[in-house]
């Protein structure tokens, strides 16, 4: 499992982000889903990239306010107009 270090820290960095995994662009094999959790060490709010049966592939940090105006966008996916 790998975790950046960087935080995104608005909603264009976040769809940013989405777009990446949804093309591959971040090496990550069996991709099978992203979602927004919460570290029980700390407290911490980051998106999870997910393998099969839940496996945390890879994380990264959102802000707050990413994590609580971006839950759709990750639940939903991104369009390609927006």
């Amino acid at each position: 499992m790998n975790f950046s270090d960087e935080v995104i820290s608005n909603l264009d960095d976040l769809k940013n982000f989405l777009f990446l995994i949804e093309k591959g662009a971040l090496g990550l094999n069996g991709v099978e889903g992203v979602g927004m959790a919460t570290s029980n060490a700390d407290g911490r709010r980051f998106i999870a990239v997910f393998g099969a049966q839940h496996q945390l592939l890879y994380g990264r940090w959102v802000s707050e306010e990413v994590f609580q105006n971006g839950q759709d966008m990750v639940r939903n996916g991104i369009s390609k107009d927006s």
